[in-house]
């Protein structure tokens, strides 16, 4: 097991790592709705930490991750430590990417990020979210379907 323990991020922090190191891996773990009609970061690749129907926690999500590496979004023959390759998840508020982030921890990924601001940050005093801090707050590329 590693010794390892997850790192916050803000957005901006996030951002930049994704801009200084290609092979960084920003996965976005919301529910496929989350993903596709609230949005997500550009570039942002979609692999739920908990889904309908049953919203369950995915018992494969360190699999599914490994596997995504694997297949060829970071993967280099020369160098095939993916365990080394920066991680960063995302979710809403940065509460379920911190449980992820410690699956994947105990799954021996080394390299592991959160944003804490998450995708739309935390509710204001009117239960509005994106109004004070995360992704969209700070205006980093995004979209939605």
């Amino acid at each position: 097991m590693s010794d390892s323990s997850i790192m916050s991020l803000t957005p901006e922090e996030a951002w930049q790592m994704l801009q200084d190191n290609p092979k960084a891996v920003l996965i976005d773990i919301r529910s496929k709705m989350e993903y596709l009609f609230i949005g997500h970061p550009k570039g942002a690749i979609h692999i739920p930490w908990i889904d309908e129907p049953d919203w369950q926690i995915n018992t494969r999500f360190a699999a599914d991750v490994r596997k995504l590496m694997l297949g060829g979004v970071v993967y280099d023959a020369e160098n095939s430590e993916i365990d080394a390759v920066p991680v960063i998840l995302i979710c809403r508020s940065g509460r379920r990417s911190l449980d992820a982030g410690n699956a994947l921890i105990k799954d021996d990924f080394t390299y592991v990020y959160h944003i804490a601001e998450g995708f739309e940050g935390p509710l204001d005093a009117n239960h509005h979210r994106s109004t004070s801090s995360g992704w969209r707050f700070h205006e980093l590329p995004w979209e939605q379907c």
